[in-house]
């Protein structure tokens, strides 16, 4: 009898452990764990925060559209208010001012990049199985091939490797910059079109058995404002040519991911491919900020909504951007989320997702969003630093953003986001002790700052010709 009773009870006891092994590695319990995606991460080039459809704008975006009618809107996404900070935050999950990246951007004629002891998005995902493509635009260094695209983990690279090119000579003040593999290439095309059709020809000719990561980063809608006259008869009634060809060149880009998307398809990829789009930073409202080219001719056409200035600032018209990410069956079609995100979080994201490991000797700033995108959670994090320059900074907690101008004359600024979206109303006087913490932050990540290539560069260079030569009153008359 009682070794029945000991049969029975251990009889009993495997049953609840089977039962308790199925809950666990049930089909419910597994379908919570997404599978490893295949990831098109899609970049605008200074598009403003309006200038898509689904936020409202008269430019026709059929396609993102129909992504964001299908996926998640990230309404309170942030990046920097430059290109080169922001695409480095991309590729390392880390401030910009952890590498000397953080005041403006690499011009045409630096000679720095991003660090190459930085461990990149693309090295971490191709050392789990991962192939890894650029098509687009780098501008994360150029003067040393060390800092080109199949230096830093990326299998395929075809496009431009500085920050702004002409849209048909492919060129910036008159060398042409377009590539394939490291090999110059020299080809007829709207940059737009080309980039588009390469990143479908990548797609169709890919081994649907092996994850994608696609990094498509588009020049478009930067200055130049140049479009293909087949796309600016689109836009006949708007007066304006710099919005007439803004338009056009948004709508052009807009075709093109339409164009990706159906290859995905025709692949049998779309189903488990996350697609995530946004624009690099705020569009610009200065011609300051537009580029290398001169815009000061004409008007500047981005339109960034209700969000005060543009690119280059570190209001949210210069940080808050236009995003989404799609993912049928893992993200609730037709949703938004008021999350605060950061560009820094999608490395911690997408690795998570892939398997992959970051560095250990270089700590993540970003965290990992998806319960955020897929679940609605709410993450909870820390303050979100934009910026940390020598002369300025701002940092978001909450509802609450400070802009700090240290320069002087000096400018302390602090907002209630979600009261005062355009910043309008500065209530620094009023709070003075959430002033003094979120100084104090940014006081902190100062003290973790790499001192500013760009800054380090130009100084060396502007030393090298006004301590090395005489300035006569004949010279000035010959200017």
């Amino acid at each position: 009898m009682r070794n029945v009773k000991a049969l029975g009870f251990a009889m009993a006891f495997l049953v609840a452990v089977v039962l308790g092994m199925y809950r666990w590695w049930s089909p419910a319990a597994i379908a919570q764990q997404p599978p490893r995606p295949n990831i098109v991460y899609i970049m605008a080039d200074d598009q403003g925060w309006k200038d898509v459809g689904f936020h409202g704008s008269d430019i026709q975006t059929p396609n993102l559209d129909r992504l964001a009618q299908t996926g998640i809107l990230l309404e309170k996404y942030h990046a920097h208010p430059w290109c080169t900070p922001s695409r480095a935050a991309l590729m390392t999950g880390r401030y910009p001012f952890r590498y000397g990246l953080q005041t403006v951007v690499i011009p045409s004629a630096g000679t720095y990049g991003l660090a190459t002891d930085e461990w990149l998005l693309p090295q971490a995902l191709k050392e789990v199985g991962y192939e890894t493509a650029l098509v687009g635009k780098w501008h994360l260094g150029h003067a040393d091939r060390r800092y080109w695209p199949l230096q830093r983990g990326f299998d395929y690279h075809y496009g431009p490797i500085l920050g702004e090119i002409d849209y048909f000579t492919h060129s910036a003040h008159g060398v042409v910059d377009w590539y394939r593999n490291n090999e110059l290439v020299e080809e007829e095309g709207y940059v737009t079109t080309l980039l588009g059709q390469d990143a479908v020809k990548l797609i169709e000719e890919h081994d649907p058995e092996t994850p994608l990561f696609l990094y498509l980063a588009f020049t478009a809608p930067h200055a130049p404002y140049q479009a293909p006259e087949e796309a600016l008869e689109q836009y006949a009634n708007i007066a304006d040519p710099s919005r007439r060809a803004y338009a056009a060149m948004i709508t052009v880009m807009d075709e093109q991911i339409g164009q990706v998307v159906e290859a995905l398809e025709r692949q049998g990829m779309r189903d488990n491919t996350l697609i995530v789009f946004q624009s690099d930073n705020g569009g610009p409202r200065s011609a300051a900020v537009t580029g290398e080219v001169d815009t000061s001719g004409g008007s500047i056409p981005a339109d960034n909504g209700i969000f005060r200035e543009g690119k280059g600032s570190l209001y949210e018209g210069g940080t808050r951007v236009v995003a989404l990410a799609n993912w049928p069956g893992q993200i609730e079609p037709g949703s938004a989320t008021d999350q605060p995100m950061h560009i820094i979080d999608w490395y911690p994201t997408l690795a998570s997702l892939a398997g992959a490991s970051p560095d250990p000797t270089k700590p993540l700033d970003g965290l990992n969003i998806w319960p955020a995108l897929a679940e609605g959670k709410v993450v909870e994090r820390d303050a979100v630093g934009f910026e940390v320059e020598p002369f300025r900074a701002a940092v978001h907690e909450g509802d609450w953003k400070l802009v700090w101008k240290v320069a002087l004359p000096s400018r302390v600024e602090l907002f209630n986001l979600a009261q005062d979206p355009s910043e309008e109303t500065n209530l620094a006087a009023q709070n003075l002790r959430k002033v003094a913490q979120l100084k104090q932050q940014i006081e902190q990540m100062a003290q973790e700052a790499q001192p500013s290539l760009f800054l380090t560069e130009a100084l060396g260079a502007a030393k090298s010709v006004l301590f090395t030569s005489v300035a006569t009153p004949e010279d000035a008359e010959e200017i």
